[in-house]
C-alpha cells in the first residue's frame, strides 16, 4: 500500500458559475448501461444456452459501464485512455485531474461522500481518493480482475474475475486463478486475499454491510466484514459438485437473516440461514424458475417459473412457510419481474422470446393485465418514483406479426409508458442506447446511444422527449446530485464533459480537462 498526494495535472480550475440548487444526497438512483449483466452485483451470468423449456435463459435488465462517479460535492470522470480521474466540484464547476494507475476501469463513491475508489484493471490495484484534499492511498490486488463492488456503507470494495464480462486487459500469460477475490478495506487501505469457489458469479451485501455474499458455482462464499480479518464461510450448495448447476442469482431478506439462492435448471430455491452459515432448506418452486426477486417492503421473497407459468410467493422471514402459487396468464410466456418502488404492482415480460407484450400485476387485486408494444423487450427500467416504465428495443428483433412496413421493423427503440394510466410514447432510435440515468426526484430520465452525439432528454410527467447535440460522441451520462442536471462524458482527446439544465434547455460544456480549459457556450 502507497500514500501520495498527487499534484494535479491542471492548476485548479474556475469556470462560470452555474446556477444549482445542490442538496446533500447521494448520486444515481438508478444509472447505468443499456444490455449489460447485474449492476450492484458487479457482474451476470451467461448461463447455458439451452433453458430446458425450449427458450434461451432471461437476460438481466440491469447495468453495468464505466462511468462518472459522484458525491454530494463532486463529479468524479475516469479518463481509461490517460490513467486518470478528473475531479468536477458542484455547483462550481472547477475541475481538477489527477493519475490513478493503468487503464481504470470502474469507479465508486462512498455513502458518506468522503473518498471515490477508482479500480484500475491495467495495473492490478485501487486508487483511494480523498474527495476533498485528492490524496490518493494506493493498493495492489491481485492480477487479472476485471470487476469491483463496494459494500453498502463503503468501507469495503471487492474485486474479483467475472468469467461473463469481457475484458480490455485479458490475462497474457503465466499462472491465472479463477476463485480468488481481493477484499480492500477503503478506510484503513488494508488488502485481504480470500479464496472462495470457482467462478464468482455475482457479489452481494447484507444492508448493513455485516456480511457479503459471493456467488459461485458449488458455493456460497459468506464474508464477516465486521472483522478486522475477515472470516469467509463456505456454503455448498450444489447436490451435484461433479456437474454443478450454475448459481444465477442470490437475494437477501433485508433483516439479513436468509439468503435465496436460485440455480440454473433447479426446480426449487435453497435457503441459506446466514447465522448459521448453512443451507437448511429447498423450496419446489415449479419448473424452470428464470428470476427472483424481494418485495420492496422487505415480506417477501417471489420467484418467477417459467416453465409452469407460475409465480411463487415465499415469507422472507419464514422460509419455512408454504408459498402461495400463482398462476400467470396461460397465453402468456414470462420470465422476468420488476417491482414499482412503492410495492403496490410489478411488471411481468419475457427477454428470451419475440413477444411484444408486458403483464402488470396489481399487488393489491391481485390481478394480471397484458398489453401489446410496437417490439419485443430487451430490457426493462422505471423511474425512481415508479411513475414511468422504459422499455428497450432490439433492433434485431421483432415480433412473429409485425409487418416490414411499420416503422419499427428492424430497428432500435424506446417506449415511454405511464404506470398510472397506460400512455405510452415509442421512439423510434437511430442507434441502440448505451446508457441512461435519471434525476432523483424522478422528472427527468436521460439516455444516450451508441456512437451519436446526442443527450436524449425524457420528461416523465410528459412523456416527452426533447434532443440535444453534443459537441462529439457521447460514452457516460449521470446526474449531478441533489439536482436534475445531466451530465454527458464525451469522446475527445483531451477530456469533454457537458452539463445540461432540462429546466432551462442550456447545454454548457468542458473540455480539455489538462489545458485549463473552460465552458464553451
Amino acid at each position: 500500500m502507497t500514500s501520495r498526494l498527487v499534484a494535479p495535472l491542471a492548476l485548479s480550475l474556475l469556470v462560470s458559475c452555474m446556477e444549482m440548487n445542490n442538496k446533500d444526497g447521494y448520486y444515481a438512483a438508478d444509472t447505468g448501461r443499456y444490455g449489460g449483466a447485474a449492476g450492484d452485483s458487479g457482474g451476470g451470468v451467461r448461463p447455458p444456452e439451452d433453458s430446458g423449456d425450449g427458450y434461451e435463459p432471461e437476460e438481466e435488465d440491469d447495468f453495468l459501464a464505466l462511468r462518472p462517479t459522484a458525491t454530494d460535492s463532486y463529479v468524479f470522470v475516469v479518463n481509461r485512455s490517460r490513467n486518470t480521474v478528473s475531479r468536477v466540484s458542484v455547483p462550481g464547476l472547477e475541475v481538477v485531474t489527477v493519475e490513478v494507475g493503468v487503464a481504470p476501469a470502474v469507479a465508486l463513491s462512498t455513502p458518506d461522500n468522503s473518498r471515490a475508489v477508482v479500480f484500475n484493471e491495467g495495473s492490478d490495484d485501487v486508487s483511494i481518493i480523498d474527495a476533498a484534499s485528492l490524496a490518493i492511498t494506493t493498493v495492489d490486488v491481485r492480477p487479472n480482475f476485471n470487476q469491483m463492488v463496494m459494500s453498502p456503507d463503503g468501507v469495503w470494495v471487492v474485486c474479483y474475475r467475472d468469467q461473463s464480462v469481457e475484458s480490455d486487459d485479458p490475462a497474457t500469460g503465466g499462472a491465472q486463478s479463477f476463485n480468488e477475490i481481493s477484499l480492500v478495506n477503503t478506510v484503513t487501505g488494508e488488502h485481504f486475499l480470500r479464496i472462495v469457489g470457482y467462478n464468482p458469479r455475482q457479489i452481494r451485501f447484507t444492508d448493513d454491510g455485516s456480511l457479503g455474499l459471493v456467488v459461485t458455482d458449488e458455493y456460497l462464499a459468506v464474508l464477516d466484514l465486521f472483522a478486522s480479518d475477515p472470516s469467509v464461510s463456505m456454503i455448498q450448495v450444489a447436490d451435484d459438485l461433479l456437474d454443478p448447476p450454475p448459481a444465477e442469482e442470490v437475494a437477501i431478506s433485508p433483516n439479513g437473516d436468509y439468503a435465496f439462492l436460485r440455480q440454473f435448471g433447479q426446480d426449487d430455491i435453497a435457503v441459506i440461514d446466514l447465522a448459521l452459515s448453512e443451507l437448511v432448506t429447498r423450496v419446489p418452486v415449479g419448473l424452470n424458475p428464470t428470476d427472483l426477486d424481494i418485495t420492496p417492503d422487505g415480506a417477501q421473497a417471489v420467484v418467477v417459473s417459467r416453465g409452469s407459468n407460475e409465480l411463487h410467493v415465499l415469507d422472507a422471514s419464514d422460509p419455512f412457510a408454504t408459498p402461495e402459487v400463482l398462476s400467470l396468464p396461460e397465453t402468456e410466456l414470462i420470465g422476468s419481474i420488476r417491482f414499482s418502488p412503492d410495492n403496490s404492482r410489478a411488471i411481468l415480460y419475457t427477454t428470451a422470446a419475440d413477444v411484444a407484450h408486458y403483464t402488470t400485476w396489481d399487488r393489491d387485486t391481485g390481478a394480471f393485465t397484458t398489453r401489446r408494444l410496437k417490439k419485443p423487450v430487451a430490457g426493462v427500467a422505471l423511474s425512481p418514483d415508479g411513475g414511468t416504465m422504459l422499455v428497450f428495443h432490439d433492433a434485431e428483433r421483432d415480433a412473429a406479426d409485425t409487418p416490414d412496413t411499420s416503422p419499427f421493423y428492424g430497428q432500435d427503440a424506446l417506449t415511454l409508458i405511464s404506470l398510472r394510466d397506460f400512455r405510452e410514447n415509442a421512439l423510434l432510435l437511430s442507434a441502440e442506447p448505451i446508457a441512461y440515468a435519471n434525476a432523483t426526484d424522478g422528472s427527468h430520465g436521460y439516455f444516450i446511444m451508441d456512437e451519436q452525439p446526442y443527450l436524449e432528454v425524457l420528461d416523465y410527467s410528459e412523456l416527452s422527449h426533447e434532443e440535444v447535440t453534443l459537441r462529439s460522441t457521447a460514452v457516460h451520462v449521470g446526474v449531478l446530485p441533489g439536482t436534475t442536471y445531466a451530465f454527458v462524458n464525451q469522446e475527445h482527446e483531451l477530456g469533454r464533459l457537458s452539463f445540461y439544465d432540462p429546466s432551462t434547455g442550456v447545454l454548457e460544456t468542458i473540455t480539455g480537462f489538462e489545458l485549463n480549459a473552460g465552458i464553451e457556450h
